[in-house]
């Protein structure tokens, strides 16, 4: 049923069924697991006492109040992020363009986004792409975010900052033989800076197909025996690291080359069936900043296999339980004060304030602008605008983005076989 749904599945009788079983043998890992589930039941049994008709609210002024603060002044517990502030743009930015809220126009006298744009100018390395401060070495994860933050923004001199050509040589100074990118020059390598990497490339119009040789090739060996991707292969998969995986291949437009059944298996069991929310590997707790880097993959894989020809697929939900996702985070993940956070007894930051409610976002919305279904749970108030699965900005920040720069020219290496790839699938 489409529209804003009430009932909730945690107010269901007979829940214990639905909790842990370690077997009669306990561990380490499943003490962890029961300290959770106890923490979630509590949660839910004090909001049953309080409320007759549950309706669980999404505390959107709070939210905004404490990111608009988190604009104009960061604690000192925020120091040990020094080196990752494109981030904190870009969490709090992508936060606000979710809730709808508008941004102040201004901060300490001064244009915000304009402030922004002007930091962010100030964080982009002589030598192309951009670092996690002023004066830092380039690294891809802050390019990242800081070219999502200046798509966000989406004004001229948001634009104008992105220097390409730069940004290009950047990139090919982190491409390995192989395939792969590290993170920044001697740095490490992991399927993180293939994500980073394909995604800056698409958005700027800088994406041609010898600077992703090999690249799908790589990300390919990453998708082990569980049917999830590792950070490089052969080792355990992971969420975050699946999502990036994933979300490259689409980039690339050979997401088909996965064991694509295998994936949707490993993703859908990452849900935990008491809490409701995703883990991020087998056998570990329930993590609210999942809510978007195993939520997100559903999108991913739902479009794939339709364009496989899976055709029992549903036409109004993706292949995940939609309403207990929103519970967990609504009833679970919200700090009273604004921000929301990981689990029950947590701190709340703008990471997991990012991550929760892009997962809130997917798990309302389905489909795209063609055929939109929407799915809230509680008040028509906790209604998230929609956000790109691909590139986690709003849908339309990527369509003014990548209408942007298509009209720029595609920058090549002055090589005559780097041609503009068409099989970039992402614009969608």
């Amino acid at each position: 049923m489409d529209g804003v749904q009430t009932p909730l599945r945690c107010f269901r009788e007979g829940h214990p069924a639905e909790m842990f079983a370690d077997d009669g043998v306990e561990t380490v890992t499943s003490r962890e697991q029961k300290k959770v589930e106890k923490s979630i039941e509590e949660v839910i049994n004090v909001y049953k006492q309080i409320h007759s008709i549950p309706k669980p609210t999404l505390l959107r002024d709070q939210h905004y109040q404490y990111l608009k603060k988190g604009l104009r002044h960061l604690s000192d517990s925020y120091e040990c992020l020094d080196a990752s502030r494109p981030w904190l743009c870009f969490w709090i930015l992508h936060s606000l363009e979710l809730l709808d809220e508008p941004i102040p126009a201004n901060v300490a006298s001064e244009c915000l986004l304009s402030s922004v744009c002007q930091f962010l100018s100030r964080c982009q390395s002589p030598t192309g792409g951009f670092s996690g401060g002023p004066a830092q070495h380039a690294h891809l994860a802050p390019t990242y975010a800081a070219i999502n933050a200046l798509c966000i923004i989406g004004t001229e001199e948001a634009y104008n900052i992105i220097d390409r050509e730069k940004l290009l040589d950047f990139l090919w100074s982190v491409k390995q033989p192989d395939g792969s990118f590290v993170m920044h020059v001697g740095g490490e390598v992991d399927v993180r800076s293939a994500y980073c990497a394909a995604s800056v490339a698409s958005l700027t119009n800088i994406l041609t197909p010898k600077l992703f040789e090999d690249t799908t090739d790589w990300i390919l060996r990453c998708q082990n025996w569980e049917g999830g991707l590792s950070g490089v292969p052969g080792l355990e998969a992971h969420g975050g690291y699946t999502f990036c995986g994933t979300a490259a291949l689409v980039i690339l437009g050979k997401e088909h080359m996965l064991d694509l059944k295998a994936l949707l298996r490993w993703v859908v069991s990452r849900q935990m069936r008491f809490e409701g929310g995703f883990q991020g590997r087998c056998n570990k707790l329930v993590d609210g900043c999942y809510s978007y880097w195993q939520a997100g993959l559903l999108p991913l894989l739902h479009r794939a296999l339709f364009k496989e020809g899976e055709s029992e697929l549903s036409q109004h939900r993706w292949m995940f339980e939609q309403q207990a996702l929103q519970e967990y985070i609504l009833l679970c993940c919200q700090n009273p004060a604004g921000g929301l956070l990981d689990k029950p007894g947590k701190s709340r930051d703008f990471y997991h304030t990012c991550y929760c409610l892009s997962g809130l976002s997917i798990a309302q919305h389905f489909g795209n602008m063609d055929s939109h279904h929407e799915s809230v749970l509680g008040k028509e108030e906790n209604r998230l605008a929609p956000t790109h699965p691909v590139y986690n900005i709003c849908p339309e920040k990527v369509a003014q983005a990548l209408q942007h720069f298509h009209r720029l020219p595609v920058l090549t290496r002055n090589s005559s076989e780097d041609r503009p790839s068409d099989d970039s699938s992402a614009d969608s």
